[in-house]
């Protein structure tokens, strides 16, 4: 399972790194050391910890996390799969994207939850990039 240093999950819950350091010190989120001393986070504890940041983020009067491109950089959090299509979901800061895609995709892909994927919103299709 990939992990995150404390950096990276901060990009990914549209925080600073002191504030997810701080979460983390507070025991808000798991975290362990790899062989160079660096704290890390399991991808699937950040998976969940996203949708609780996200679900509490609701009602802040924040600008949107977006760019330029309607690039949202996330954690996938879940991952449905049908005999044809699958469902994605991503939470990118305080922002839940689902997308349907076929499940050929998800598996081309390799998607799973707690790995890093960027969500691509043009009108009303939303397409998932691995990164």
């Amino acid at each position: 399972m990939q992990s995150y240093t404390i950096g990276q999950a901060a990009r990914l819950l549209g925080v600073s790194p002191d504030t997810a350091r701080r979460w983390a010190d507070a025991g808000r989120v798991a975290t362990h050391r790899d062989e160079a001393g660096r704290r890390l986070i399991d991808g699937r504890a950040l998976a969940a910890f996203s949708i609780e940041v996200g679900q509490s983020a609701g009602g802040e009067d924040e600008a949107p996390y977006t760019s330029a491109r309607n690039a949202f950089p996330g954690i996938v959090t879940a991952v449905k799969l049908g005999d044809v299509a699958a469902q994605v979901e991503i939470q990118a800061g305080p922002h839940r994207l689902v997308s349907l895609l076929t499940r050929e995709a998800v598996e081309e892909l390799g998607l799973e939850v707690g790995m890093q994927a960027t969500a691509r919103v043009k009108s009303t299709n939303v397409h998932i990039d691995r990164t």
